[in-house]
This record gives C-alpha cells, sequence and structure tokens, in this order.
C-alpha cells in the first residue's frame, strides 16, 4: 500500500467511525488534542464536506451499508435549496457529486433541485448569485468562496446556467485578481460598481485556494491562463512554495487550503501535478494523525478553532488522495 492510499483509508476511517458519534448532527471543527468534533444541527457552509467524505467513504468500500449512511446524509442537506446563499455551491455540490457520480438517485435529484434554485437566485442586476443573508452580515457581496460548486450547479440548468456560470466567474476574476493582492470579498454599491469588503480580509489563506479551484473546474485554458499569471496566485503554485499558506499574514497556518490547492493543481494542468504530489505528502508527512488534518484555521479573526481539524480539510485532503491513486475521476467533484 503506497503512502498515499494508507493516508486516504485513515481518513475516511475516522470519518466512518465519527459518523455514529454525531447522532445526526454536522461536524465543523475538532478538537487537535482529543478528536472531539465541535457540531451544528444543520451543518451550516460546511454540511456538504461531510456527506461528500461520506459518499468517498462508499465509493472506495463498496459497502452498501456505507453507501446508505452517505444517501442519507446528502437527503438531510435538502433544506438548503431554498436558503438564501451562494454558499449553496459548497453544499449542494459537494454534497451530492460523488453521490450522483455513484449511481444515487437521490443525490442527482437534489444536485438537479439545487441547479434550478442557483439560477432562479441570480441577480441580473448584479450579475451573480450574491453571497446572501443566510449566514448574515451584507447579502449583495461577490466572495470568491461562492464559486466552488455554485458554478458547476449553475451549468446543470441549461443554456441560462451556463451562462451565468462564465459571467459569475468572469466577474469573481476580475474583481479578485485586479489588483496586486488578490481581494476575497466585495460589495456592490447602490450606485453601481463594487467595493472591498473587509471580510474575509485581503491576504486571506483560501483566497487562491477557492479562486484556483473554481477556474479548474471551469475547464477553460484562457481563464487558467489568465489566473496563473497573477504574481500572487502563481507564487503559490511555484514549486519552491511553502506548501502550507499562514492564513494571513503572521497568522497560523491553514492545512484546509493547501488540500483545496493541491485539488486545484490536479485539475488546473498536468505540469502541477508535482506539486500537488508534494503538498498532498507534505500534508500527510508533517500534519495528518490518526485520519485527522490538523493545523487548519476556522476563523483567525475571531480566534475559533484556529489550529485544528477541519472537516472541509479532511475533504479535499481525502479528494486530492482519491485522485492520485485513480479511486475516483479528477472532475467527479
Amino acid at each position: 500500500m503506497s503512502w498515499a492510499e494508507k493516508a486516504l483509508e485513515e481518513l475516511l476511517e475516522r470519518a466512518a467511525t465519527a459518523e455514529p458519534r454525531t447522532r445526526g448532527r454536522w461536524p465543523l471543527y475538532a478538537d487537535p488534542a482529543s478528536g472531539h468534533w465541535t457540531t451544528t444541527a444543520r451543518g451550516s457552509w460546511a454540511g456538504g464536506f461531510w456527506a461528500g467524505l461520506l459518499w468517498l467513504r462508499a465509493i472506495v468500500s463498496g459497502n452498501p451499508a456505507d453507501r446508505a449512511v452517505a444517501a442519507g446524509r446528502t437527503a438531510a442537506l435538502g433544506p438548503w435549496v431554498a436558503a438564501d446563499t451562494a454558499a449553496r455551491g459548497l453544499i449542494l455540490w459537494y454534497g451530492t457529486a460523488l453521490g450522483a457520480a455513484a449511481g444515487d438517485a437521490g443525490a442527482a435529484g437534489l444536485r438537479a433541485r439545487a441547479a434550478r434554485a442557483c439560477l432562479e437566485a441570480r441577480d441580473p442586476r448584479l450579475g451573480l448569485v450574491p453571497w446572501g443573508a443566510a449566514f448574515g452580515g451584507p447579502r449583495e457581496l461577490a466572495r470568491v468562496d461562492g464559486l466552488p460548486g455554485l458554478l458547476p450547479l449553475l451549468r446543470l440548468a441549461g443554456p441560462g446556467g451556463v451562462a451565468a456560470a462564465r459571467d459569475q466567474l468572469d466577474l469573481q476574476l476580475g474583481l479578485t485578481t485586479g489588483g496586486r493582492e488578490p481581494v476575497p470579498s466585495w460589495r456592490a454599491l447602490p450606485e453601481g460598481g463594487w467595493e472591498p469588503h473587509p471580510d474575509p480580509p485581503p491576504g486571506w489563506s483560501r483566497t487562491v485556494a477557492w479562486l484556483a479551484l473554481a477556474v479548474a473546474d471551469a475547464g477553460d485554458d484562457g481563464r487558467r491562463r489568465a489566473l496563473l499569471a497573477h504574481p500572487r496566485v502563481a507564487a503559490r503554485f511555484a514549486g519552491d512554495a511553502p506548501a502550507v499558506p499562514l492564513v494571513r499574514p503572521g497568522g497560523p497556518p491553514d492545512t484546509s487550503a493547501a488540500a483545496i490547492e493541491a485539488v486545484a493543481a490536479l485539475k488546473l494542468a498536468a505540469g502541477l501535478r508535482g506539486r500537488a504530489v508534494a503538498v498532498l505528502r507534505e500534508l500527510v508527512t508533517a500534519h495528518l494523525r490518526d485520519g485527522r488534518l490538523l493545523d487548519g484555521c476556522y476563523d483567525h479573526e475571531h480566534g475559533v478553532a484556529t489550529r485544528h481539524e477541519l472537516v472541509w480539510g479532511d475533504f479535499f485532503l481525502a479528494v486530492g488522495l482519491a485522485i492520485l491513486t485513480s479511486a475516483i475521476d479528477p472532475f467527479a467533484c
């Protein structure tokens, strides 16, 4: 068994043993010492990653019981279809894609409903599906973490959805990479146009990760070249760059950002595979303990879970390893 296969097995076993202990709640982040998960009742914006991790477990194991558990979790995401947030992409794409790829009718049906709902939520005045009000704060935001998952869902909604996905990616790509420092969040102005929004702040560790993943999934060579031409983005994918970025300058590391970047690199270009493998190996060697990817930062600004296991960190590390070992197709999710 290779190092990647062994690490993937550990991650999936961690999910399998944790699932019955959650009692139907949704893991969000776990204490680095005890491994105890802090959970939420509805999953917040990260619930899809737990369902996706369980689907990955079912695909690798081939066990009908694992499949039933994953299908049940995906079905429980159904109420998020009506939520006012672009984060429906994170929830309902990553929570359904692997299930749909495995032939689960429930996952495929929920994905189709989510695709239609996301297209209906598009604001033609803004030219995008706005971040929304589901999690508080300003509604009319263009946030880089609103792209992954949302764009693949939109593209499933027919020609109008394909156009909406293209326009939203182009708008966010232009806003985020328009200056020297990528800016992850922008607020719509009443008179038209956009201004930077402070949450998440410039320099945020997951800015490049989320944007690169969205561009990779778009499958457009022109956009890939434009993204990789930006100095800050190019620096993150350089072979000699640190494997794990800091959550912001002077802050703690964020292994979840590194895991997302590794998956993006595996999808972006064949020439970035070596970088992806190096990052995945570093995460496994230096930060994976008993199937738990440690040293992720949930919310540095408020001091919440700053050196913890994060559900999306585990998910993207598992996906990267699954792609690397050919357990799943790179674009299965």
